[in-house]
């Protein structure tokens, strides 16, 4: 069985295990990104957001096979970049954040509409938004948030 490579947070990564292993179990288990949450098994609640290769996924729902070759980012190496400190300053100002849980997949989230539409529309934000649920905020905070972001970084994304 060949390794599996790809890209994780800007480092060049190989898996040796099964290529029908979920993406979500080898981040936590093998890789120790401890930001993809599990929370559904069945990619409705976003705990286990992404990016690969740019695109926003849940990664239960992505066999590790399908992530050869790919860019795989996490919370982990996305909390790196400038855009995550506009990001986390508009969650923090706005009390966007309560248990936590969620909060990952919401930011990655937020990050993959920002890269396509960078002044979004509040129905666009929850558009980009609705495949993350969250159980603590009621979404408001989290949609002011991302409008605040959006402001905040003109010119980033």
């Amino acid at each position: 069985m060949d390794a599996i490579r790809f890209v994780l947070n800007g480092q060049e990564v190989s898996y040796e295990g099964n290529a029908s292993d979920r993406l979500l179990d080898v981040l936590r288990d093998t890789y120790r990104a401890t930001s993809v949450k599990c929370g559904c098994k069945e990619g409705e609640c976003g705990a286990c957001s992404v990016l690969m290769d740019g695109v926003l996924v849940n990664s239960c729902c992505v066999a590790m096979g399908a992530a050869a070759g790919s860019s795989v980012t996490t919370m982990e190496g996305f909390r790196e970049t400038e855009r995550y400190a506009v990001l986390d300053r508009a969650f923090a100002a706005v009390s966007a954040v309560q248990c936590g849980f969620c909060i990952p997949g919401m930011v990655l989230a937020a990050e993959a509409l920002l890269s396509k539409t960078s002044h979004p529309t509040e129905d666009e934000i929850r558009e980009g938004l609705s495949g993350n649920l969250c159980r603590c905020t009621g979404y408001n905070a989290i949609i002011n948030a991302v409008s605040a972001a959006a402001k905040e970084g003109n010119g980033l994304w």
